[in-house]
């Protein structure tokens, strides 16, 4: 008796004949041809973006300036802190009009180390985030005073800009404030509206308060506000029970309807800290620029601690909603050089390094779903500078 074939032998072998035809269709790119003319919505699209390189290598093989031969652009949100970078650059420029600024006839940078920088203010933290992204050649900035919890939060968003830290300017001992109207104290937040600007770093010292009482973030009703700002005002109209923004701002306002400042960055000195963040592309054409920055504002703000009242009468120019200028500028002091061997942990000791505060802020920005990326803090930074200048001080 022959042997039959079994029924399912002749798909089997259409099957194997239809599998060779794709491999080999796919080997002579045939099927991405077809999909590109009847499926074109179907092929994957990969964005290339200048994130994906190096920041330095369009720099120039050999060092053809050592400074940019355009004014370097610095961006800042005013803080007491922000009185060394004023002195330094000698008062506020802004983007759209970049001629001298008027106030002292020179900043420290211009006339101590043959450098042309600006100060460019900004009322909101996340246009300073935008311009950050953009950098000064598009309409932007080439450096930014950011909170360390602000970078964290931002740096998917910055990824372009490769930002790396290069300086602690100052913390705030003070400067950031929660008041509210009705309310004893921070326990009694529960249940309350709580206005906040989400992109300010008084969101981060609300999300620390909240912790030290016990509170999670349920336990309160959040209004966002469009800026840090806007807390006082939000205050006195009646659309939160509490706020949390700038002392000067918030605490007036408090007073005004009968309330009471509940807690200020006093209580938590190493929480806020602000620092100088470069673009990568920058500190990698300019290092030597980088350098006469980091002295320069080191000067400004050796001088802002000898004599506040030059570096006061700027800040209160271009910032009257700080309040007392000089009161501004005690409660987030101008940062020394042995602050910033500390903070970055190249000598001494601090009760929080930079490190530190940026992982945990990448952390809980993480757990409470503001951000999915926590780097290592390593990456965010380049002391190359910094270090340079520390060595040539001495100790």
């Amino acid at each position: 008796m022959g042997l039959k074939r079994g029924p399912g032998l002749l798909p089997f072998l259409v099957l194997c004949c239809l599998g060779g035809a794709y491999l080999m269709a796919s080997r002579l790119g045939y099927l991405d041809r077809l999909q590109a003319r009847f499926f074109p919505a179907a092929k994957e699209s990969v964005r290339l973006s200048p994130g994906d390189f190096p920041a330095g290598v369009a720099a120039p093989v050999a060092d053809l300036a050592s400074v940019p031969l355009r004014p370097t652009l610095i961006g800042f949100s005013a803080r007491g802190s922000a009185a060394a970078l004023l002195l330094a650059t000698g008062g506020v420029s802004t983007l759209d009009n970049l001629a001298a600024p008027p106030g002292v006839a020179q900043g420290v940078l211009k006339a101590g180390y043959a450098l042309d920088a600006r100060a460019v203010l900004f009322a909101r933290e996340d246009e300073l985030r935008q311009a950050l992204a953009l950098g000064a050649e598009h309409g932007g900035v080439d450096m930014a005073a950011l909170s360390v919890d602000r970078l964290a939060a931002w740096l998917p968003a910055l990824r372009d800009a490769a930002p790396r830290t290069v300086l602690l300017l100052g913390r705030s001992r003070g400067q950031e404030a929660l008041a509210a109207v009705g309310v004893a104290d921070l326990a009694s937040l529960r249940g309350k509206r709580l206005g906040v600007y989400p992109s300010g770093s008084s969101y981060y010292f609300t999300l620390w308060a909240l912790s030290r009482a016990g509170l999670r973030m349920s336990d309160v009703r959040w209004v966002d506000l469009p800026s840090t700002l806007d807390a006082g005002r939000a205050l006195r109209e009646g659309r939160a029970d509490a706020v949390s923004g700038l002392w000067g701002d918030v605490a007036l306002a408090a007073r005004d309807r009968g309330g009471t400042v509940l807690a200020t960055t006093a209580d938590a000195p190493h929480l806020v800290a602000t620092v100088l963040v470069a673009r990568g592309d920058y500190a990698a054409r300019y290092p030597d620029a980088v350098r006469r920055i980091i002295r320069g504002l080191l000067d400004a703000g050796l001088s802002v601690s000898k004599d506040p009242a030059p570096a006061a009468r700027l800040l209160g120019e271009v910032a009257p909603y700080l309040g007392d200028p000089t009161e501004a500028i005690r409660s987030a002091p101008p940062a020394t050089l042995a602050d910033n061997r500390s903070f970055f942990g190249l000598s001494g000791e601090a009760p929080v390094t930079y490190d530190e505060l940026f992982q945990s802020a990448s952390a809980l920005y993480q757990k409470i779903k503001r951000t999915a990326v926590i780097p290592p803090a390593e990456d965010t930074r380049d002391l190359g500078a910094l270090k340079y200048v520390s060595e040539a001080r001495g100790p």
